[in-house]
């Protein structure tokens, strides 16, 4: 028994030593692929304002319908997991993870990920509240809503800010791992879960697909634009003297390792 329960103040604080980052944001690639996404998203802008999405919209809308009174078509165990899946963009969750991803990446001593993870959220949230505003699109009426929306329709919130909030996530959390295929699976969940929010949306009947797909598309693009811009901003305040003074009085047993590449 005494080899299974060991004292908890056996190891000692200072002994623990946290994976070093190897891993800093190719701008270059940020950049590119901010422009494929910003590219798809500017083609989803004019295909919405000239009227060409109409066979999309009404499509997908009625993909998950039945035929006659337009009801849920699969089981409620379905339309609960779609419901959850959704709830995982809605401001509560979203802005949850976003302020314990904040935390943990502070006391992992990633200060530079923590800040330009806060800065290309609270940017992404300016930014889609704008493009709603500019376009106005009022919410599709073609089935009945599953859920209580409101606002605009064009672009998505969800598929925006949860396509912000995720993968951003996984951009700041992949500077813990030095090998290509565990940062990539990082980013490439994020974007399949912030996928699967966006059409949630859809089979819930309150956004057009063109609505999600220009969300998701945007909020991605901002990810990873924001990753390429705000990076220097994002290290001159985490190198400030107020950044270093919390980050000493919070972790003191552990290995400051902002400033390696």
């Amino acid at each position: 028994m005494d080899d299974i329960i060991r004292d908890p103040h056996h190891l000692p604080a200072e002994g623990i030593r946290l994976p070093e980052r190897g891993f800093g944001i190719d701008r270059r690639k940020a950049l590119f692929a901010a422009a494929i996404c910003w590219t798809g998203f500017a083609i989803m802008v004019w295909l919405v304002l000239t009227g060409r999405t109409g066979g999309l919209d009404e499509m997908g809308l009625l993909a998950a319908r039945r035929d006659g009174d337009l009801d849920f078509a699969g089981s409620h165990l379905m339309l609960e997991i779609v419901r959850d899946t959704t709830a995982l963009g809605g401001v509560f969750l979203r802005n949850l993870f976003a302020i314990g991803a904040v935390a943990a990446l502070l006391f992992l001593s990633l200060r530079r990920e923590a800040a330009l993870f806060a800065m290309t959220v609270v940017g992404g949230w300016i930014a889609n509240s704008a493009l709603k505003g500019i376009v106005g699109r009022e919410r599709p009426q073609i089935v009945p809503h599953l859920m209580e929306a409101g606002g605009e329709s064009f672009p998505s919130g969800h598929s925006f800010n949860a396509a912000v909030v995720y993968v951003a996530m996984a951009l700041a959390f992949a500077a813990m791992s030095r090998r290509h295929s565990v940062r990539y699976t990082l980013v490439a969940t994020a974007m399949v879960l912030s996928a699967m929010i966006a059409w949630s949306r859809v089979m819930l009947g309150v956004h057009f697909p063109s609505d999600v797909i220009a969300g998701w598309l945007g909020g991605a693009g901002w990810a990873f634009l924001a990753a390429a811009l705000l990076y220097a901003p994002a290290k001159a305040a985490a190198e400030s003297a107020v950044a270093d003074g919390f980050d000493t009085a919070s972790s003191p047993h552990i290995e400051d390792r902002a400033d390696r590449p």
